[in-house]
């Protein structure tokens, strides 16, 4: 179990380089804009000299449309766990409407940077997880917000199965706020139906909100609920990670075209 604070990524060719256009959905919650703003103001502090722009998709402002023209060289980022409908239509066509045609990183899931992440959420919440032995006898509800996408469900669900592989949980139980099934409860009974003595909740999630909410109100039989991901310091490493990886793949293809 990775502990401590995960280095940060060198740029490629320099501190500076095209912006970093990090592009997040929204919501009517202030909570969410005040989520990402903090998880900007990590960002900049791991990477000096670039500078970072945020975007979002709906309910907030300023949407793709009004930054993305202004930007110049840029690389999009989506602060978003799965591959689903948002990452692969809303924001390219987004990016298309406005006219920006930019390089498009890489959700942030899978990574064990947010295996990572959610340990630390359960740490804070003060789940005993030091040991193999506490692990061993402890069940997680790993609660995503839910997608009708098959492929962000098989993502969620591989996730979970490497959290269970490479900490030793007891169990390890998707749930979903939306969409389909499983919800808390039933995940949280499953976790005690294969012999976990203690419980928790990890929120699969980035900002508080609507889903957030109604994760926390499902939890109540579980001993430890952790709070959602938000600006943990593995985000804003995994951010970079994505817009390093975008502009070496921008690089490789001009160069291929060249």
């Amino acid at each position: 179990m990775r502990t401590g604070t995960p280095p940060a990524p060198t740029a490629p060719g320099g501190a500076g380089g095209p912006a970093l256009l990090l592009v997040a959905h929204g919501s009517r919650d202030p909570r969410h804009a005040a989520t990402v703003d903090a998880l900007v103001h990590r960002v900049r502090a791991l990477r000096p000299g670039l500078a970072v722009t945020t975007a979002y998709l709906d309910h907030c402002a300023p949407r793709i449309a009004q930054v993305a023209g202004r930007l110049g060289e840029a690389v999009a980022v989506p602060l978003l766990l799965n591959r689903a409908f948002h990452a692969k239509t809303d924001i390219p066509a987004a990016l298309r409407a406005a006219g920006a045609d930019l390089p498009l990183a890489d959700v942030l899931g899978p990574s064990p940077l947010l295996l990572d992440a959610l340990d630390r959420r359960l740490s804070e919440a003060g789940l005993p997880m030091r040991t193999a032995a506490q692990r061993a006898r402890t069940g997680v509800v790993l609660a995503a917000a839910g997608s009708s996408d098959p492929a962000a469900d098989t993502a969620t669900r591989a996730l979970a199965a490497a959290w269970r592989r490479s900490r030793g949980w007891a169990a390890v139980e998707v749930a979903y706020a939306s969409a389909g099934g499983p919800r808390v409860p039933e995940a949280l009974a499953a976790l005690r139906a294969a012999g976990a003595v203690r419980t928790a909740v990890a929120p699969y999630l980035l900002a508080p909100g609507r889903l957030p909410d109604r994760i926390a109100a499902a939890a109540g039989d579980a001993h430890v609920l952790a709070e959602v991901i938000g600006a943990a310091e593995e985000v804003a490493v995994l951010l970079l990670d994505r817009y390093d990886a975008a502009l070496s793949l921008a690089g490789a293809r001009r160069a291929l075209s060249a």
